[in-house]
């Protein structure tokens, strides 16, 4: 890791814990920073929401408390999560509706957080286009109100990446440091495959590969201990993980991505490539999944398929982040 990358590791994860105690959490902006027995922290708090069938159980961890949603982009997927694991905790849920909010007519965000947290808010979750917006409202507006990124510009996407954590814990028939993972995909522009990288890596895999055209690659991705591959074949040859990411609409027919059919030609996830990788490999996607663009139907409703799954596990990741997050705050409180 550069030097570079460790203070700015530093920096992003400093706001996130608790001053007197730098095992708990106060916030939850990005997994970068984190080290590794926190995140199987947050692992290991996830799993026990549980029960011994497998099925998700109900606590009142924050019982009385407030939560407000705040999605400045759209999202279904992950908004209605996160709503279900707050009512799962026994939040008081709002969500605000951004398109008939203040800061449509022209009011400061800080503005309308400040007002927010005069309502009582205790936690906000926040999906922001801007990249930093959960660190900024961290770190600059409403230190004293739980922030959870729910996804900010190209940066982080902090849940996602621990879902998928919690999904490969519970699926992989080896341990983190004995696992090959390829993510396949618009590398360039997810923040999923950041926050993927970052904890695969804090977590201990050292084969990490990322498979994309040159156009869909960020300069320097190399830095980051992954292995580059143009060529899916040679890519997935013999992974124990396939992460396949959502190709955005507005690439498609430009520079970027030429057609939707090119694409699933040169990097579509189909029986022939999964075949290519370990035999029980997993095969998994953030969603919403775009089928015969960035993976066969065969595949994703498939026995390797654990994406479904992962939707199950990103419940229990959020009610953790948020009940950890919420649990950091009154230590805060408690301190001052």
């Amino acid at each position: 890791m550069t030097d570079i990358t460790a203070r700015l590791n530093q920096t992003l994860a400093r706001p996130q814990l608790t001053p007197n105690d730098d095992t708990a959490i106060r916030h939850f902006i990005g997994v970068e920073g984190l080290t590794r027995p926190q995140l199987e922290g947050i692992i290991g708090k996830a799993m026990s929401y549980f029960d011994d069938n497998g099925r998700l159980i109900n606590t009142d961890e924050l019982s009385g408390k407030t939560v407000m949603n705040l999605f400045f982009e759209n999202s279904t997927r992950t908004r209605t999560t996160f709503e279900a694991a707050q009512k799962r905790l026994g939040a008081n849920v709002l969500n605000l509706d951004i398109a008939k909010s203040s800061t449509s007519k022209g009011e400061t965000l800080r503005d309308t957080l400040w007002n927010l947290e005069a309502m009582s808010a205790d936690m906000f979750v926040v999906r922001h286009s801007s990249s930093g917006a959960a660190h900024f409202m961290a770190t600059e507006v409403t230190p004293n109100v739980a922030i959870i990124n729910a996804g900010d510009g190209w940066h982080a996407h902090p849940t996602q990446a621990m879902l998928d954590m919690l999904t490969i814990y519970r699926e992989a028939d080896k341990p983190f440091d004995e696992l090959s993972v390829a993510i396949v995909g618009d590398i360039k522009h997810s923040r999923v495959a950041r926050s993927d990288i970052s904890a695969l890596t804090t977590l201990g895999v050292r084969d990490i590969r990322v498979i994309a055209p040159k156009t869909l690659l960020p300069k320097g991705i190399e830095r980051y201990n992954v292995s580059v591959f143009e060529s899916i074949d040679k890519g997935v040859a013999d992974a124990d993980v396939i992460i396949g990411l959502r190709i955005q609409n507005e690439r498609i027919g430009s520079p970027l991505l030429p057609s939707t059919s090119e694409y699933y030609k040169m990097y579509g996830i189909t029986e022939a490539r999964v075949a290519l990788a370990k035999p029980n490999a997993l095969v998994m996607h953030p969603g919403p999944m775009n089928r015969g663009v960035e993976i066969a139907s065969g595949v994703a409703d498939g026995s390797q398929s654990v994406i479904l799954k992962q939707v199950n596990n990103g419940i229990a990741v959020r009610m953790a982040v948020m009940a950890m997050a919420m649990a950091g705050q009154e230590l805060v409180r408690a301190a001052s």
